[in-house]
């Protein structure tokens, strides 16, 4: 296919935020099989594309396997995925598990299900990863979704924590990354358009009107539309903590600060100007 001027511009951006969030969290090593989780959202095919792209241009050797976890929702297109993905010629599982009656079962009418519907689809492809002996978990969460989640811990939770761009999971068996973690949502989305990906709307969750995230993200763009660049400077502070210039004494040590006794005293600089 042959793009445009800008269209050309919008692919090399993304792959090379891609490459440089891979690189500078060693993200993937020589060796490596990466499992990437394809949902048939339109970041998780660009994850897969970009990956595709490292893999052939990298100076190191890893495979790729493509993994969508079926869930079992009523009217789920189950053709899609397997379709373009052996069109592409891309190793892949899909993997079936009922987690939609369990959501469907455990969580009150009118109640979101997002939380449930996340741990579930987490521990099974935790688990699946460990089956086929991938060491490293790709998905595809982009800079905008880490923003997101920071303001959802901060207003909903009372801790500054948001998604890293890598992540030991709890029983130190998965190492997961995001390495889109540079990228923007409205990036990803105008390359989606590009590459014409068959989107696979979901049907449990992507409805909900009243999730938190939604204001979270309807509150953000409001903050974009009026100062452009605002997201790319909240996450850029994210990389850029000061441990000692906020609250938490576990991470600082404001208990044993004092002064230092062998510091020379204020008026004597003073006095020798």
């Amino acid at each position: 296919m042959s793009l445009s001027v800008s269209q050309n511009k919008l692919q090399k951006r993304l792959r090379r935020l891609t490459a440089e969030a891979v690189t500078e969290y060693a993200m993937i090593e020589d060796g490596d099989k990466v499992m990437v989780c394809l949902s048939g959202g339109k970041d998780s095919y660009t994850l897969l594309d970009m990956l595709l792209h490292l893999q052939r241009v990298a100076p190191i050797r890893f495979e790729l396997v493509a993994v969508n976890l079926d869930q079992k929702q009523p009217g789920f297109p189950e053709e899609v995925l397997p379709a373009y993905l052996k069109e592409l010629g891309v190793a892949y599982h899909i993997l079936e598990r009922d987690t939609y009656s369990i959501v469907m079962e455990k969580v009150p009418e009118g109640k979101t299900t997002c939380s449930l519907c996340s741990r579930l689809r987490r521990g099974n492809l935790y688990t699946f990863a460990d089956e086929i002996g991938a060491n490293r978990l790709a998905l595809g969460h982009h800079r905008d979704d880490i923003v997101e989640t920071f303001f959802l811990n901060m207003f909903h939770g009372g801790s500054l924590k948001a998604m890293p761009p890598k992540l030991l999971s709890d029983d130190g068996r998965n190492v997961v990354i995001r390495p889109l973690a540079f990228c923007s949502e409205k990036d990803i989305a105008a390359y989606a358009r590009l590459q014409d990906f068959p989107i696979i709307p979901c049907n449990l969750c992507g409805s909900q009107e009243n999730l938190q995230r939604k204001v979270i993200k309807e509150m953000l763009q409001g903050w974009e539309r009026e100062n452009p660049g605002r997201i790319e400077s909240i996450f850029r502070s994210l990389r850029h903590v000061h441990p000692s210039q906020l609250a938490d004494g576990q991470l600082f040590d404001f208990a044993s600060l004092k002064i230092d006794e062998q510091a020379t005293p204020r008026f004597l600089n003073v006095m020798n100007l």
